[in-house]
């Protein structure tokens, strides 16, 4: 079920109905501000909403004043192992502290950075990972390691509600994607507090991207998860553009346009592929949602086409450009692309109009006909 409780990330709001926020990790080292920095403009720039550094270090920890000063985003401090880092992060007025109560030293530790926390004012991340569970949990783990998962988690809550602190969020992440599914749902069912969905480790940008979109995607079709972190073996902006992919996909957000494009098959006479990936890469200079199909024939051209707001469609030597459900113009192939995108860059520049839409009552190959008659600009 969805989360009741509501936290702020640095003026993000999180839980309690609010819209799945998108996170991720720097991979730069944290003391190295200029680095630090200019990823986190690269991630904004992708449309990540709250970032995440690695604080192991005094040296990492004393750059996060300056860090957090320059951050277009709220940068969450990650902290393990050494519970006065953490201290010295909410010190330098991080959003928020990720933490882990059963590695930080001990429920005394835990105290001084809840209390620490609380006199900031910000919320905090617990929660357990697959691959460091408390030792005390090993049988269970052998047992049962979603239900070993959700117990630590719940172990750590407890702790949590017991020092009276209830401003925070909470993570099970697992790299197997059944574990991982199955202990955010049973978690869910035990806990008002918002959930940060995570594949752990999840691997390079092919299979983490696809083990990132089954796990979170099955979770988040249920309404279970508040903020998502993509796991990704790349370039941190990866990891952002896979989750909004994911969260566009399931039509719970969108951030820039969404493209669909047919298949390569035996009937492509125009090069779909080459036509799909250059329009992939120009409409990333978009932050406008809207729709672009790309077809390579007449038999899901009209079609396809006419649902989008805007789509080509090819021939061999000229294509169509539909928008808003209507061929808009025929033009010479190699001028196709140039031709959407100056008819996209007009309609945003007028107001984003969407006219209503007729329905297609002719055959596709009727209608494909009908639009070769139309003259070669």
């Amino acid at each position: 079920m969805a989360s009741e409780r509501q936290i702020s990330v640095g003026g993000v709001t999180i839980g309690g109905g609010a819209p799945v926020v998108v996170q991720s990790m720097t991979l730069t080292k944290t003391h190295d501000v200029e680095a630090t920095t200019a990823q986190i403009a690269a991630l904004a720039s992708a449309g990540c909403e709250v970032v995440r550094v690695a604080v192991p270090k005094l040296e990492d920890a004393e750059a996060l004043p300056r860090i957090v000063r320059l951050s277009p985003l709220p940068v969450i401090a990650d902290i393990h192992f050494n519970a006065s880092l953490a201290l010295k992060a909410i010190d330098g007025g991080v959003a928020a502290v990720r933490i882990n109560p059963g590695n930080i030293g001990g429920p005394d530790k835990v105290e001084q950075v809840v209390q620490a926390a609380k006199r900031a004012g910000i919320p905090m991340r617990i929660g357990a990972n697959s691959g460091s569970l408390p030792k005390h949990l090993t049988d269970l783990a052998h047992q049962d390691q979603a239900e070993a998962l959700v117990e630590a988690a719940l172990e750590e809550v407890r702790l949590l509600e017991k020092l009276d602190f209830h401003d925070f969020k909470i993570s099970v992440k697992s790299s197997h994607v059944p574990t991982m599914i199955r202990a955010y749902r049973m978690l869910s069912s035990k806990v008002p507090y918002p959930l940060h969905l995570g594949v752990t480790e999840a691997g390079t940008p092919f299979s983490g991207s696809i083990k990132s979109a089954v796990g979170m995607g099955a979770l988040l079709v249920d309404g279970i998860g508040d903020t998502m972190r993509v796991s990704l073996t790349a370039d941190p902006v990866e990891e952002v553009k896979t989750a909004w992919e994911i969260l566009s996909a399931l039509g719970l957000r969108h951030h820039g346009p969404v493209m669909i494009a047919c298949p390569s098959c035996g009937r492509d006479n125009v090069g779909v592929q080459t036509l799909a990936e250059e329009v992939e890469r120009r409409k990333a200079d978009y932050v406008e949602h809207f729709e672009i199909a790309v077809l390579g024939c007449a038999v899901n051209g009209p079609g396809e086409a006419g649902d989008a707001d805007f789509g080509i469609a090819g021939g061999r030597d000229v294509g169509f450009v539909y928008a808003h459900g209507r061929v808009l113009k025929k033009v010479p192939s190699d001028v196709l692309i140039d031709t959407l995108f100056d008819e996209i860059d007009r309609w945003i520049a007028d107001g984003m109009n969407r006219p209503k839409r007729l329905k297609m009552a002719k055959p596709a190959a009727l209608a494909m006909a009908e639009a070769s008659l139309i003259p070669l600009e």
